[in-house]
C-alpha cells in the first residue's frame, strides 16, 4: 500500500547488462513518464552494477540485500526483460531469484516491459514471466508492453524513432499509476480514516 503525502515510490528493474541494450532504453521511456508525477520517486535497477551471485550461493551477499530492499520499500514494481532464445533473460530469472524465498516482490503491483528482435515480439517470454511473477505472489497488471523489431525502434543513442511505439511503451507507467491510483491510495486512505478519524485524513 501507499500513502499520497509520504509519496509513491517506483522500481524499475533492467533484464539486460549487454552494453546498448535495448531494454533500458526502452525503460528510460518509462522512468521519463513516471517522473512526470510529482509525487512519484524512481529507482532504476541494473543489475550488472549488484554482482548478484547464482541461487544458492550466498543469500546474504550486499548486492541482494541491496535489491530486496529496494523492492520492499516500493509500491509497485516494472520489470523490464529482453527476449533471448524464446524466453526470459537469465538476467531477469537471476533478479528474481535474488528476491528470496518467499519472495519480497509477493504482494507487489508489477508492470511488464519486454523487447525482441523478431517481428512477434516479447510475446512467449511475458507470458512466461507473468507466470513466474504471479507464482511468487506479485500482483501481475494486465496489458504488458511487448516492443517488436526492437533494433528498428531505437537508434544507437537510445532515441525512439516510432512515436507510436513509444506512447505505447509509456503506456507502461501510465497503466501502473492508474492501477496505483485506483486501488491501493483508496485503501490507505479509508485505512487511516478507520484508524485515526476524519480530521487526521483532512489534515
Amino acid at each position: 500500500m501507499t500513502d499520497e503525502n509520504k509519496g509513491i515510490k517506483i522500481v524499475v528493474i533492467n533484464g539486460s547488462v549487454r552494453p546498448g541494450n535495448y531494454t533500458s532504453m526502452a525503460s528510460a521511456l518509462v522512468v521519463d513518464e513516471l517522473k512526470k508525477n510529482p509525487k512519484v520517486t524512481v529507482q532504476l535497477i541494473n543489475p550488472g552494477e549488484l554482482n548478484l551471485p547464482f541461487p544458492g550461493v550466498n543469500p546474504h551477499a550486499e548486492g541482494t540485500r541491496k535489491l530486496q530492499d529496494a523492492v520492499k520499500s516500493a509500491t509497485a514494481v516494472v520489470l523490464a526483460t529482453p527476449e533471448y532464445h524464446g524466453s526470459i533473460s537469465s538476467v531477469m530469472k537471476l533478479v528474481i531469484e535474488n528476491l528470496g524465498f518467499p519472495s519480497v516482490l509477493a504482494g507487489k503491483p508489477v508492470a511488464l516491459l519486454g523487447v525482441a528482435a523478431g517481428s512477434i515480439g516479447a510475446i512467449k517470454t511475458l507470458e512466461q514471466l507473468r507466470s513466474i511473477a504471479s507464482h511468487i505472489g506479485a500482483i501481475v497488471l494486465p496489458l504488458p508492453v511487448s516492443v517488436a523489431n526492437v533494433q528498428k525502434v531505437f537508434d544507437a543513442s537510445g532515441k525512439v524513432l516510432d512515436p507510436a511505439i513509444e506512447k505505447l511503451v509509456r503506456s507502461v507507467a501510465t497503466n501502473l499509476m492508474g492501477y496505483i491510483h485506483q486501488n491501493l491510495c483508496p485503501a490507505v486512505t479509508l485505512e487511516r480514516l478507520l484508524r485515526q478519524g476524519t480530521a487526521a485524513v483532512a489534515g
